[in-house]
């Protein structure tokens, strides 16, 4: 797998650039690239990310002469480790509205109806995780690697009560999950990796729970801005030349038949939501990415993403047909992302197609589609996936000055669907099913720092500024115009969950104007940062007219980071 350290954060807004020159910059994750890239004699890409590093490089390694033998061998075990704590807050989240259900301002049902709750929706809070990486190299070629994290939200075990058995706020070791630790342990990942398999050279094999990192983390990253994170259970070859990577894996994204540790065609329901276990109602993901890095300057990657959910057109149908990962679909995915680094200018280009078909959720609940021509009746798939999406970023890096002041520019974009709302109660029959798929991102580093979009269904320009006042500080101002590309869909926050469901009639796009900065101090060579970001947004004609207020929204956080 690919390195995760040393990612860049760049943004901006800009120009929609022909297919063949692309547009934008940030860093790039992958090492070897770097090479490729012609920057000015003595530099490299220091920006200091937004995000602090994650646990770098798992993979690597240190050659050595292994012993023969079975005896545990000290000097080939190894650990790493991080532990953050961010206080965060956010003033009016659903802008003088409350929360309905899950993360939602609104129902489908109190949008058409006009009604709302009032409400500030005021909140505060302190997460903190822990992560200790645990790897033991068999030989320069074999590893092994588990990565356990406790995630915490500072309270958030046990309740207010004291001494009863799951109770106990002052351990915390509530049961709020079902479990004695309060679901606050987890498994990161949890893999073996073979180098140079099958006496192959350049091909890898990694197996087990994992990170998927690719490109600039559009459709594909870790998301360690959120506590948990995003980790794949699947296998992962790679084979590399001088001249191009080449990955292909298959991943396993939902297993409903088959609880943990069960016996073999137990047909236990493992999957959030009292789904009944059915051994063909599984979820599962292939993904083909190559890197070529033979053109100076540049970095092409060419990619292929297969998608299939075999579970039932009502399963996870509460938010509607935009729903992450909906289910009872196959979804082709087609795109390429260039990047470009020479001189002072650095730009990037992604341009992604998705194709296929998806059931109707609606039916049963009155669509007309209901049991007619197309086959959409229990698990047939009548809708149409024609979807895209294009990002696009250039930027222009002094080097030459002593602050090294950086200016990007950025244009978003990602299909919605005119009728994404008819798998609600009254929202009539499905059409088709339009809106963008945007996978496992790391959506925190492309569209403002709120996390107020998701790449999917939503037009949005940019500009950002960066500077390194001293080889430990940086700093970033960053403007970002939201809009909707279907006034008919919703709008998706950054965990891709329906924000606000527009109204049947909506005819309004822009959702408002959000202004963040950014203050990052490193400490110890990297190994120990702060951070704290403020952003404010104002509200635009799209909220006035889909919750019937305008109130901007704040929001700010601190974090200290620990790395070693």
């Amino acid at each position: 797998m690919r390195s995760i350290q040393g990612r860049t954060r760049l943004a901006g807004m800009a120009t929609f650039f022909s297919a063949a020159v692309m547009a934008a910059g940030m860093s790039f994750t992958a090492a070897p690239a770097q090479a490729a890239f012609e920057l000015p004699e003595g530099e490299k890409i220091t920006n200091v990310p937004a995000i602090p590093r994650a646990i770098p490089q798992k993979e690597a390694y240190e050659l050595y002469d292994p012993k023969i033998g079975k005896n545990f061998d000290l000097k080939n075990f190894w650990i790493r480790a991080d532990v953050r704590v961010r206080p965060e807050m956010r003033n009016a989240s659903c802008f003088g509205s409350t929360f309905q259900g899950v993360g939602n301002c609104n129902t489908f049902a109190q949008a058409n109806a006009g009604t709302k709750n009032q409400g500030r929706a005021n909140d505060s809070f302190v997460q903190q995780w822990v992560r200790l990486g645990i790897g033991y190299d068999l030989s320069p070629d074999v590893n092994f690697y588990m990565e356990i994290i406790d995630s915490a939200v500072w309270g958030g075990n046990g309740t207010v009560g004291n001494g009863a058995a799951g109770v106990d706020a002052l351990n915390h070791n509530g049961a709020v999950s079902g479990n004695g630790n309060g679901g606050r342990l987890g498994v990161r990942a949890a893999y073996m990796l073979v180098r140079n398999f099958a006496g192959v050279q350049g091909l890898s094999l990694k197996a087990g729970r994992q990170y998927v990192i690719f490109g600039n983390h559009s459709l594909f990253g870790h998301f360690d801005w959120a506590n948990t994170g995003y980790s794949h259970d699947g296998v992962m070859l790679q084979y590399s030349t001088k001249a191009i990577d080449s990955y292909l894996g298959w991943f396993k994204v939902a297993e409903t038949d088959l609880g943990q540790a069960a016996p073999v065609g137990s047909l236990t329901n493992n999957v959030a939501g009292g789904i009944t276990g059915d051994g063909g109602s599984d979820a599962d993901m292939i993904i083909f990415y190559n890197q070529i890095k033979s053109v100076p300057g540049f970095l092409i990657e060419p990619y292929y993403v297969f998608y299939r959910n075999a579970m039932s057109s009502a399963t996870f149908s509460g938010q509607g047909q935009g729903t992450a990962k909906h289910s009872n679909q196959t979804r082709h995915t087609v795109g390429n992302r260039i990047e470009m680094r020479k001189g002072n200018f650095d730009a990037i280009n992604e341009t992604v197609f998705q194709f296929g078909s998806m059931g109707d959720n609606g039916v049963g609940t009155g669509s007309a589609l209901a049991g007619g021509a197309g086959g959409c009746g229990g698990n047939g798939r009548c809708l149409s996936i024609n979807a895209w999406a294009t990002r696009n970023w250039i930027g222009y890096t002094m080097y030459e000055s002593a602050w090294k002041p950086r200016l990007a520019f950025n244009f978003d974009y990602a299909s919605g669907d005119g009728r994404n709302n008819c798998g609600q109660a009254g929202g009539g029959a499905c059409k088709t099913a339009n809106t963008f798929e945007n996978f496992f991102p790391t959506n925190h580093i492309h569209m403002g720092y709120m996390d107020v979009q998701a790449w999917k269904n939503m037009m949005s320009p940019s500009v950002n500024f960066q500077a390194r006042p001293s080889k430990d500080d940086h700093f970033e101002f960053w403007y970002t115009n939201l809009n909707l590309a279907s006034a008919q869909d919703n709008w998706y926050r950054g965990a891709q969950g329906a924000y606000i469901f527009s109204k049947t009639g909506n005819t309004k796009k822009h959702i408002g104007d959000e202004l963040d900065f950014s203050w990052t101090h490193m400490m110890m060579d990297g190994k120990l940062a702060f951070q704290a970001t403020y952003g404010y947004m104002f509200a635009g004609s799209y909220i006035e007219q889909n919750l019937g207020t305008s109130t901007n929204q704040q929001w700010g956080y601190v974090q200290l980071w620990m790395n070693f």
